[in-house]
């Protein structure tokens, strides 16, 4: 899933071009996969409770593989965003059932800890080599050689699932309420094309009204999962204050990261004209660092408590953030490249430790649903960042730009410039070396000025996280203590139940 993410943010102006998306569909293309697995996430995290998590699985895999062929050979923007919802679908059933797997195959605190760093190291992992094989198959093949990556990963789990990993099923599963699943939906994507479109055109009634009926239909599907007898999501995990704030801080952060990252490549190709290949290179760094939190955060939390580890991440996050407002176009990749894996690292702890808290303070027989909702905050949060964080971007670009472009150019291309930095790149490969540069000076600079914005939300964000967390999950003990004798039993991970 993360090869998939991270390599189309590669070849964006690539399928672009070829296939004449247009701002919105270049939008939706990325959207749409993480709104599809963000709903039915609970979906399929309450299925492979009640079916078999490896069963689900498998069958998620499988599916995974067919859409990721679809999405390949796609001949228009409408049969990728398609084919992408499909994918995002099939993806939903991926994470909930791993993380659930993990949760009960392991039971001591610090297997649990290092078990869920490597899951989150493998996909950090992906997202590592995913921009820098996917950049170099983009300067050989065409854009949709990217989603063909991840296909032999899913047929190697294929094989290997059945063999090695055991089956786990609610004994007592209920039925599962399709009104439900729908109302989920009906909730989510009204309130996210709401949020895109207030943030890309300002106050629209459409907007509000669509924003509006989400929230209706949020309010109707949270009500009903208090009134039947086997709901889709059981409310009750929420009353867990580890559980709660645990959420809260992987949307924060995932959200941040998400949006930090779509202008960041966009950044290194459109305004330091670097390659696909160069681009992927440049994130490098960062998914390294990464993947090296993923491995730290779990050995820190043996020895302090989990949530001044994963504050203080999320502190050292923030203030690099800071540090990136100060960027410009003449800054070069540097600044950048330093400061995303610095982000990277500090803030894997709260993307590992925080699924291992949510997972293991539910009960087993909900561990898949525990597991969706961590998976949810973690990509549903970047998809989100991609929608809202980008699309500031994107308004601080065209407010921006509209009054810098410089006089004498023709309507056409003067509106097209002021839609993206995109635009503005290919009118310019139209015209002489100075008016060329005449155009992309302003725009470029409007550009980064929308980075420097949406780093500047981000820093907030985090910085408020940061104390959130030390607060409410003070309780919870580093988990070498929670294997200390007493009287003895291990002793409990946290102090208090809530």
């Amino acid at each position: 899933m993360a090869i998939d993410l991270f390599v189309l943010m590669l070849a964006l102006p690539n399928l672009s071009s070829d296939l004449g998306a247009t701002g919105m569909e270049q939008l939706w293309t990325m959207d749409v996969y993480g709104f599809m697995l963000a709903g039915f996430l609970v979906t399929m995290g309450t299925l492979g409770d009640r079916i078999g998590r490896r069963k689900l699985l498998m069958i998620g895999c499988s599916a995974f593989a067919v859409a990721s062929l679809l999405c390949a050979y796609a001949w228009s923007p409408e049969v990728l965003i398609a084919a992408r919802a499909l994918l995002g679908i099939a993806g939903a059933t991926l994470g909930p059932s791993t993380l659930s797997l993990i949760g009960t195959m392991f039971q001591d605190p610090k297997q649990q800890a290092a078990a869920f760093g490597i899951w989150g190291s493998v996909f950090t992992m992906g997202a590592l080599f995913g921009p820098v094989i996917g950049g170099a198959m983009l300067t050989q093949w065409w854009w949709g050689s990217v989603f063909l990556l991840g296909v032999p990963f899913v047929i190697a789990a294929l094989v290997l699932g059945p063999k090695f990993l055991p089956e786990f099923r609610n004994g007592q599963p209920g039925k599962p309420d399709l009104i439900s699943v729908a109302l989920s939906l009906a909730a989510l994507f009204p309130i996210i094309y709401g949020i895109k479109s207030l943030a890309r055109d300002g106050f629209s009634a459409v907007a509000v009204v669509a924003v509006v009926v989400g929230v209706v239909a949020g309010w109707a599907f949270l009500r009903r999962q208090r009134t039947i007898s086997d709901p889709l999501l059981d409310l009750s995990l929420f009353k867990n204050n580890t559980i709660g704030t645990s959420l809260a801080g992987q949307l924060s952060y995932s959200m941040t990261g998400g949006g930090i990252m779509l202008l960041m490549m966009l950044y290194f190709q459109l305004v330091q004209g670097m390659s696909t290949l160069e681009a992927g290179l440049a994130m490098v760094p960062g998914m390294a660092g990464g993947a090296i939190g993923f491995a730290v955060g779990p050995k820190l939390a043996n020895k302090f408590r989990p949530a001044y580890v994963i504050s203080a991440g999320l502190l050292g996050a923030a203030i690099t953030l800071v540090w990136m407002t100060q960027i410009s176009a003449d800054s070069g990749t540097t600044a950048l490249v330093v400061g995303f894996a610095i982000i990277a690292f500090c803030g894997a702890p709260m993307a590992g430790l925080g699924t291992n808290l949510v997972v293991t303070s539910a009960p087993p027989e909900k561990m898949g649903s525990a597991g969706s909702l961590a998976q949810m905050a973690n990509e549903f949060g970047g998809t989100l960042g991609l929608a809202v964080l980008g699309t500031i971007g994107t308004a601080v670009y065209r407010a921006n730009v509209s009054d810098s472009l410089p006089g004498g150019l023709n309507a056409e291309t003067a509106d097209i410039a002021k839609d993206s930095l995109a635009g503005a790149t290919v009118e310019a490969a139209k015209l002489s070396p100075g008016e060329a540069d005449a155009l992309l000076s302003p725009a470029r600079d409007a550009f980064t000025d929308g980075v420097q914005t949406v780093a500047t939300i981000g820093a907030v964000l985090l910085a408020t996280m940061a104390v959130v967390v030390a607060v409410k999950l003070k309780h919870v003990l580093p988990f070498g203590a929670a294997q200390a004798p007493a009287d003895g039993d291990l002793a409990p991970v946290a102090e208090e139940a809530h």
